[in-house]
């Protein structure tokens, strides 16, 4: 189309961040119509692109609302506020940010398909599309996988927006585009991997995964750091706190070194991934607990200050509930380790992209202390993995806020503190970080802060559209309005993984996550009216699904 086919108004003030533009031509009051590959569409269509031309300038911008004013001399004109995204150079290549502002009265065009392929044409080359311009759907929009995975991410939206939708699309396109890719997923609530009856049903293609129960991993107690023996074992509101850690600190470093004292090319330190035995150190303290000399005369330095401390270990033990960390059945050496790491990152013959560990089963108060061991898995495997620039690996934290809250409590501090170090420090040791989050404002701030891409869906809460406004480049802030617009499995991505801010519908994954609403009318007008209680009772009483 000629420029004066496509265009459509004209600037009227340009203010810091956006620009107002008033349209030249309006049909019976309504907005002007142009073609496209879905139908006709209406000019003013929220996150839709336009051109603004002057003088050999041309800046791409986004349009984040459109209204109708009425005239004093009667009739009605047609204003729209703009984004500034980028400009195109006089060699047609588009660059983010905008150094040459156009002034007031510049002309504003509709983007023709074209120069939405310039546009888009910058990580075309990676294959890793996702989705589709929904008023261009042959133009697919490829995100940079390197951008999006190593400086993490964060995959937004209210309930019922198409998280889940989003998250398993986006790997099935990672493992057909990257089949060497390693991807770690904590799934809260068997949406990725599910059984009905006998058969196991998936999100992902057969040969793509491997699916662990969270209690099967068995991650065990002697994988546990000092600090975060501490803070299962130890209440340090107890005015004897400080003599537990300091005896716990002296008897672990003892008993780490006594069982390992075989080991050839290691300096055992408190902190070391090597067995110990539990039972020990449970004696240990219980002896300095109850020592006296002197046939019973005098009581040892440490009577009685283990009390709280041998009680709220003794209840741990018994808490069937911890029986994967306290009671392992497979990891009860050492050299069990290497086993651990092989089954946790998909190394386990035949390998698999996408190791899925389904926390459905798993009780509300012990997840913390899964997922704080599973971050700190992931960032320990590359840390000391001296290929691990070679072998990067992703963790997806699907519902994060709840065990990676803004608000952390004495139970949340150990999964924090492994999140947040990965947040921090991943990026220079191939470990990526994608968090999955309906209340952005009750997830870790410090891990939003490092996250260089946001994907997000539908969001009508002003609390959290405020803090992800907040989260984002200033220049782009403004673009968060439109989220409450957004249907289901579409989205808004921002950040350094696109070539600029794009409104896109996802590819429907296939096969679909088992994320679907409860059907209340088949079920309450169909359904099969009772259920077997003595059955919900067991399975209560087992803490097992």
């Amino acid at each position: 189309m000629e420029n004066t086919q496509t265009r459509i108004g004209r600037v009227t003030e340009v203010r810091e961040n956006i620009m107002l533009a008033e349209l030249t031509t309006m049909e019976h009051g309504e907005f002007p119509v142009v073609p496209a590959e879905t139908g006709d569409i209406s000019v003013g269509q929220l996150g839709s692109y336009l051109m603004v031309k002057q003088r050999g300038i041309e800046v791409v911008a986004m349009v984040i609302s459109a209204a109708q004013e009425h005239l004093e001399a009667g009739g009605m004109r047609g204003v729209m506020t703009l984004v500034p995204l980028g400009e195109l150079d006089r060699d047609r290549n588009f660059h983010r940010g905008v150094i040459h502002y156009p002034t007031p009265g510049a002309e504003v065009h509709v983007v023709r398909a074209d120069e939405v392929a310039i546009l888009f044409r910058k990580f075309q080359s990676t294959g890793f599309e996702l989705g589709y311009l929904p008023t261009l759907t042959s133009m697919g929009v490829c995100l940079d996988p390197t951008a999006l995975f190593s400086r993490h991410m964060a995959i937004l939206g209210q309930s019922g927006s198409g998280k889940s939708w989003a998250v398993a699309s986006m790997l099935q396109r990672t493992v057909q585009v990257m089949p060497k890719a390693k991807v770690i997923l904590l799934d809260l609530h068997g949406e990725y991997v599910w059984s009905e009856g006998e058969t196991q049903h998936s999100a992902f293609a057969e040969g793509s995964y491997r699916y662990i129960d969270a209690r099967n991993l068995e991650i065990p107690y002697w994988l546990l750091t000092y600090g975060e023996l501490v803070d299962l074992l130890i209440d340090r509101d107890d005015a004897k706190a400080s003599t537990q850690m300091a005896f716990l600190r002296e008897v672990l470093l003892t008993l780490r070194r006594k069982a390992n004292s075989d080991m050839e090319d290691a300096h055992i330190s408190i902190d070391s991934p090597v067995y110990f035995s539990l039972a020990e150190l449970f004696h240990q303290f219980k002896r300095a607990n109850e020592q006296v000399m002197d046939f019973g005369k005098v009581k040892g330095a440490l009577y009685g200050q283990f009390d709280e401390f041998l009680i709220k270990m003794q209840s741990r033990f018994n808490d069937v509930r911890y029986d994967f960390l306290f009671k392992p059945k497979r990891r009860k050496s050492s050299a069990s380790l290497v086993d651990l790491l092989q089954e946790f990152v998909g190394l386990v013959e035949p390998q698999r992209q996408i190791t899925v560990i389904d926390f459905s089963s798993v009780p509300f108060d012990v997840r913390p202390t899964v997922s704080a061991q599973i971050g700190r898995l992931a960032f320990e495997f590359n840390y000391w993995n001296p290929q691990s620039r070679e072998f990067p690996l992703l963790l997806v934290c699907e519902e994060a806020h709840n065990y990676i809250p803004r608000e952390a409590g004495t139970q949340f501090e150990g999964t924090r503190r492994s999140m947040e170090r990965i947040a921090k420090e991943g990026r220079k040791y191939g470990v990526g970080l994608a968090v999955v989050s309906q209340r952005p404002h009750e997830l870790s701030e410090t891990v939003l802060a490092q996250c260089g891409s946001f994907i997000c869906l539908r969001v009508t809460n002003p609390d959290d559209q405020q803090y992800i406004r907040d989260l984002v480049p200033d220049a782009e802030a403004n673009l968060v309005n439109i989220l409450a617009a957004l249907g289901r499995g579409e989205a808004m991505a921002l950040g350094e993984a696109v070539p600029l801010p794009t409104r896109f519908q996802f590819h429907q994954p296939n096969p679909a996550p088992n994320s679907n609403d409860i059907d209340f009318f088949n079920m309450w007008r169909d359904g099969p009216g009772t259920v077997d209680v003595e059955a919900i009772v067991r399975r209560w009483r087992r803490q097992g699904r």
